[in-house]
């Protein structure tokens, strides 16, 4: 399966052309539109998406299926999401302390694929105080083993593997394999 994955894009429309995939995937802090022309773009009937730190609290634009915190079908894989990153700020939307992370994801099921807006703790983490991961979802690509978990938010382009789970952080846009 081919997923156009999106994460941490400032433009107000779609301009990177086009393709072929059978999902769009959106990792937060990317305009609604956005996901929306991307998905046209690339004949995606299917578009699965987190919101990240800068996103607004308004629902997602249908056809923009929510993940968070949900698992869903689509193409023979298990899709599930988290939003927002770390509450490094002391107002926001999404934005959650590291001990409530781990228990949102103490006892969740185990996908294939993961989509979160922030890092594990400890990959691809920056050394501010705004780019640090949730201990939460490394602690859950040990227990749970995703095939792929792919996130936003450090803006960085970086795949780690991290046991089983191949971890791929995207700034921007790419297209993955799975």
């Amino acid at each position: 399966m081919r997923l156009l994955i999106l994460a941490d894009m400032d433009d107000f429309h779609w301009t990177h052309g086009g393709g072929q995939a059978e999902a769009v995937v959106a990792c937060g802090d990317v305009a609604d539109p956005v996901i929306l022309e991307a998905a046209q773009a690339y004949g995606c009937a299917t578009i699965l998406a987190v919101k990240g730190n800068h996103d607004s609290p308004a629902g997602f634009t249908g056809p923009i299926a929510d993940l968070h915190l949900r698992v869903v079908e689509c193409g023979g894989l298990r899709f599930a999401g988290l939003n927002g990153s770390w509450r490094y700020k002391p107002r926001g939307h999404f934005l959650y302390e590291q001990e409530e992370v781990g228990h949102l994801l103490r006892a969740f099921p185990a996908v294939d694929v993961f989509v979160s807006h922030n890092s594990p703790r400890g990959i691809h983490d920056r050394e501010d105080d705004v780019h640090i991961g949730f201990d939460g979802l490394t602690a859950y690509i040990a227990r749970a083993a995703p095939r792929l978990l792919v996130h936003g938010h450090q803006h960085v382009n970086r795949e780690t593997q991290a046991g089983q789970t191949r971890v791929v952080a995207i700034y921007g846009h790419r297209l993955i394999d799975i």
